[in-house]
């Protein structure tokens, strides 16, 4: 899809457009109710969906199937992330009122970092078709991977969130506070500027969300090599992710089954990829089309969901925490993990425990 620098800056700005709303609709700290939650949720999921259309209107059925499919995709694997953003919350025991504050500019900071492994990904695309070897090759290894540690269950003491480079190396040159002071970020006390925890969590968030993008990246370039559709699949699943912490927030240690359903999305990603980098050589082989891809990920998505639900019937405890209540359990002990999506794999696997 040949896009104009034109669109490219309309599109941004409309992004911007909407991020600056959502920033002075959420301005109040306050508790999010379920309700309110799941109405935002909504219009996220709406504004994405007119997205596609408008794709579908002025690009055609390719690129809107490509988005849809690239937003499910990242989508899925964007709800990984919410396991280990609970952690964050309660390893630095942050205010229920304040998360949405959180996770707003969080998740702001993880899209720009996003963008920044779009266009490299990008380039490196166009200038070299073996990597798509590389990319597939790593997607089924992390899909193994994945299988592998979920039959085998969380490593005792495991599960708890610890502070990633970037941050310790923060905290060491910069001066903080250990109590939070509203949504400021910076304090004045005895004549000496310090950092807050506010700032501290935010960049957690960010940051953290580095390492998730190590394999939903390679994914969505699986299914679309296009950057203006990879960054805004990236952008509309990363923003409504604020809001659908708070709407299943409850749910997600009974998502007991999710890091199989993912580990199948990543290994048939992966296989497209490499039968994608064979046809590119010049080898006789059949190449996945972008509605298949999407309803096998839909499909995935939908029997994982079901499973987990009627595993949790079965068996699984009741009165897992909400987030709001887990924040307010107060800060957990550092773990060895450096949150990535093994952690969140273990902190579902554990469940009712947080």
């Amino acid at each position: 899809m040949d896009v104009s620098l034109t669109v490219w800056s309309l599109t941004i700005a409309g992004l911007i457009a909407l991020i600056g709303a959502d920033f002075l609709i959420g301005r109040t700290p306050h508790d999010v109710s379920v309700r309110e939650a799941g109405v935002w949720t909504a219009v996220w999921v709406v504004l994405a969906a007119l997205f596609g259309v408008g794709l579908l209107l002025l690009g055609g059925a390719a690129p809107a199937g490509e988005f849809l499919a690239g937003y499910v995709t990242e989508k899925a694997l964007s709800v990984d992330n919410l396991f280990v953003f609970v952690l964050i919350m309660a390893r630095f025991s942050v205010p229920s009122p304040y998360q949405q504050r959180v996770l707003l500019v969080g998740v702001l900071i993880a899209l720009l970092l996003r963008a920044v492994f779009i266009a490299a990904g990008a380039t490196i695309v166009a200038a070299f078709s073996w990597v798509f070897f590389v990319f597939g090759a790593f997607l089924v290894w992390t899909a193994w991977k994945l299988v592998r540690e979920a039959i085998a269950g969380p490593p005792a003491g495991e599960g708890e969130f610890e502070e990633n480079k970037l941050l310790r190396a923060v905290r060491r040159r910069v001066p903080s506070t250990s109590r939070y002071h509203g949504t400021l970020l910076f304090v004045t006390e005895n004549g000496q500027r310090l950092m807050t925890p506010m700032l501290v969590v935010m960049l957690a968030i960010g940051s953290t969300d580095v390492l998730f993008a190590l394999d939903s990246i390679p994914a969505i370039f699986g299914l679309t090599q296009d950057p203006y559709i990879v960054f805004t699949a990236n952008a509309f699943a990363l923003m409504g992710l604020r809001q659908l912490y708070f709407l299943i927030g409850g749910l997600l240690g009974r998502l007991v089954h999710l890091s199989y359903g993912l580990s199948v999305i990543l290994g048939f990603i992966g296989v497209k990829l490499l039968l994608h980098a064979l046809h590119e050589t010049g080898a006789q082989v059949p190449q996945i089309s972008v509605p298949v891809s999407l309803g096998v990920i839909l499909a995935v998505l939908a029997v994982t969901t079901a499973t987990s639900l009627l595993a949790g019937r079965r068996g699984v405890p009741a009165g897992a925490p909400t987030v709001g209540e887990q924040s307010r359990q107060g800060p957990v002990d550092s773990g060895a993990d450096q949150g990535g999506r093994e952690t969140g794999r273990q902190v579902r696997e554990r469940g009712p425990d947080l």
